[in-house]
């Protein structure tokens, strides 16, 4: 594959490799799908395998580079990264990890550049992750939904039905992308608590890895996450504890979450919008205000 626009940096044989694929952005509630593909990345061993140039596809006013300093003396300028870093491992897959940044523009053309180098590496099996933000609490478990439009790849991972309506970000777009390229695709989502601030969220990323190694039968060890989360999850909880409204209104929806059956996973296509949400919160402080349901 020749395209000025992407950079291969080496060269690994791969045996039917999978493509899990994270974007930072509009998909990434809590910074957990992106700190689910990195934990991957990192735990599998994987090496930097391709990186596409961002000149193209980025609004370096509303996505601006960083500038940092190396030595503390050398100034390095890191611009928005869309890298690809592969593992060989036991089994009969090997996998290709793709951090990126959503983009801004050309998302057809960003789409077909991703396509074209996972067709290039003999790609069987896409699955990207997401994470959204939904009225659910900190303190139970993080809620996973698996997608898919194919009905060959929904009996056979057991997912759901994908039958969201409305705006999408680059995950949806690059889904029909492979799907015009006849590569199957899946996608997890995790449903991430609105009313927490504190990022990455290592709980709602952790049971991403876990989803994801169960879809593609790949172990990862995540040990380093069960710490982390239990201490998110520890001082989340002493946060809480701090303010009468949000204690009243976490116990809300721990009510809601036990209610809910173990089987009834919250699809994507549920899950409200943040004006949505910000609206129930008001309308539940000022129940409480007027000391009552209302």
């Amino acid at each position: 594959m020749a395209d000025e626009r992407v950079t291969f940096h080496r060269d690994i044989e791969l045996r039917s490799p999978i493509l899990i694929a994270a974007f930072r952005g509009w998909n990434d509630a809590g910074d957990a799908a992106s700190f689910a593909a990195s934990h991957l990345a990192r735990t599998w061993g994987a090496e930097r395998l391709a990186s596409i140039d961002p000149e193209e596809f980025y609004d370096f006013q509303a996505v601006r580079p960083h500038v940092e300093l190396v030595d503390g003396i050398t100034r390095k300028i890191s611009w928005p990264s869309n890298e690809f870093m592969a593992a060989r491992l036991d089994g009969p897959h090997d996998v290709i990890v793709l951090i990126g940044t959503e983009p801004n523009v050309r998302w057809k053309t960003f789409s077909s550049l991703i396509v074209d180098i996972a067709s290039s590496k003999g790609v069987e099996l896409v699955i990207t992750l997401g994470a959204l933000l939904a009225d659910v609490p900190h303190s139970r478990p993080v809620q996973i939904t698996g997608t898919a439009v194919d009905p060959g790849l929904i009996a056979r991972l057991g997912l759901h039905r994908s039958r969201y309506e409305g705006p999408t970000g680059i995950v949806g777009v690059l889904h029909d992308a492979f799907s015009q390229a006849g590569v199957g695709s899946a996608s997890l989502w995790a449903a991430v608590p609105h009313y927490l601030a504190i990022t990455p969220n290592p709980k709602a990323a952790m049971a991403l890895v876990q989803n994801a190694s169960e879809l593609t039968d790949i172990e990862t060890d995540i040990t380093e996450l069960e710490i982390a989360s239990a201490a998110y999850e520890e001082r989340v909880s002493e946060i809480v504890a701090t303010d009468e409204d949000v204690q009243a209104y976490v116990a809300l929806l721990e009510e809601r979450a036990d209610e809910r059956s173990v089987e009834e996973a919250i699809h994507p296509s549920e899950l409200p919008s943040a004006d949505a949400l910000a609206a129930e919160v008001e309308q539940f402080l000022q129940q409480r205000e007027n000391g009552g349901d209302g």
